[in-house]
């Protein structure tokens, strides 16, 4: 690594000048360092050692990496920590913490954080001389946040990832109304350029749900693929499902990610039109660990294979490909249809594409209904207007060089490179 300087308030992006996901961005200032993000990058088999970057005290000691801060709960912000030393102090958000939590019992590599400091809207943490100022954004990450950090007397504003057509877009709205000032320098992602033309928009959560709520009017058994991590996206199928007079069918591992949100507004147990299915891999999991007690919150709200042959018409069923045989053994695929919400790359190879093929095969269309979350050119264009940097600096984005298309003050750097804020 470069001779550290005493005094300055410099920065370099590890990884995220020229791709999306795999984010990393070193700060450093007063001979103290903390990392924001360290994510796995998307093409990865899976982590490992060599795809950590090149920063002191990951794995081996040095006092001066103070911290790593998470913005949000995607694997690719977050998925090489579990290669770090435990003892590196880890920082995010409350809710962030708790869904990972909730899902490692359920992952091949879980990883459950312990958690030094948690990130809160607006409200300002120090960590050696970084003072940070975390702002809950939109995106489809619940609890995910946007960073403002000042040290030697610079600021710099990361955008992480965000967008303004979600449900919470109103916290959007809000940041380009009161953005912070004086900032430097400005890591804004760009993960739309190249995807949506500048004028265009994705479309909404709502419409999202309005065009939900037209599928689920027509007669049939429905399977949706989608995370259960987008809280967003479980909330607008839970609604369209109240709308169609259909049954929502979660499986234990959606349960516990919306239990681990401690939100009362989200769909739980007792809630009308939401019933737990406990699909065969999950069962076999839950016995060979021993994790009986993850069952018994869902007693009352159990469902049963038997019985949903009963009511498939009127069915609507939380899918993943290990649950293909469940279906089958249900007798539910006939008058069945399927719909894919999920990012449509996806799709291209590795088990969504084999989902597909599976579908197909069985006269089964996979219909898209999905909508992204990354803000469009558009709604980035007032972000940086709102902010109005020093220089902007492309990050999360395939085409970074396309920046200064769209934006002001753009300066390109390139992965690895110290730079002062």
């Amino acid at each position: 690594m470069n001779t550290r300087s005493m005094g300055a308030f410099r920065a370099r992006v590890h990884r995220g000048t020229r791709q999306i996901g795999g984010t990393c961005i070193e700060l450093e200032a007063d001979g103290q360092r903390i990392l924001l993000d360290l994510g796995l990058p998307l093409d990865a088999d899976g982590a490992s050692d060599d795809l950590l970057p090149d920063v002191a005290g990951l794995q081996g000691e040095d006092p001066s990496l103070s911290a790593i801060v998470i913005s949000h709960g995607h694997g690719d912000h977050w998925g090489l920590l579990p290669l770090c030393k435990p003892a590196i102090p880890l920082v995010m958000g409350a809710a962030t913490a708790r869904i990972m939590g909730a899902a490692a019992p359920f992952a091949p590599n879980f990883f459950a954080p312990k958690v030094s400091k948690y990130l809160s809207d607006r409200t300002r943490l120090q960590i050696g001389p970084f003072r940070l100022t975390p702002y809950l954004v939109d995106h489809s990450a619940y609890d995910a946040y946007a960073l403002e950090i000042e040290a030697a007397g610079r600021r710099l504003f990361y955008s992480g990832d965000i967008r303004a057509h979600g449900r919470k877009a109103a916290l959007f709205e809000q940041l380009v109304r009161k953005p912070p000032q004086q900032i430097d320098t400005m890591l804004m992602e760009g993960s739309s350029l190249g995807r949506l033309n500048e004028h265009d928009h994705f479309e909404s959560e709502q419409e999202i749900e309005a065009r939900l709520i037209e599928n689920f009017s027509r007669p049939g058994f429905v399977t949706i693929s989608a995370s259960a991590q987008n809280i967003d996206r479980m909330v607008g199928i839970y609604r369209a499902c109240k709308r169609t007079n259909r049954t929502l069918l979660l499986d234990v591992y959606a349960m516990e990610i919306l239990r681990a949100t401690s939100n009362p507004n989200l769909p739980n147990v007792g809630w009308p039109n939401l019933s737990v299915y406990v699909p065969e891999y999950q069962r076999r999991h839950i016995a060979r660990n021993q994790r009986f007690d993850l069952l018994e919150p869902y007693k009352s709200a159990r469902i049963f294979r038997e019985h949903i042959a009963a009511i498939a018409d009127r069915v609507v069923m939380l899918f993943r490909p290990a649950m293909m045989r469940d279906v089958e053994l249900g007798n539910l695929w006939n008058d069945a249809r399927a719909i894919w919400s999920q990012w449509d790359g996806y799709l291209h190879d590795g088990p969504g594409a084999k989902l597909k093929a599976d579908l197909l095969g069985r006269g089964i269309r996979l219909d898209v209904i999905h909508t992204s979350g990354h803000a469009s050119i558009a709604d980035l264009k007032r972000l940086a207007n709102a902010l109005n940097p020093g220089r902007l600096v492309p990050i999360h984005t395939f085409q970074g060089d396309r920046f200064s298309d769209y934006f002001a003050n753009v300066t390109r750097r390139d992965d690895g490179e110290w730079w002062d804020v």
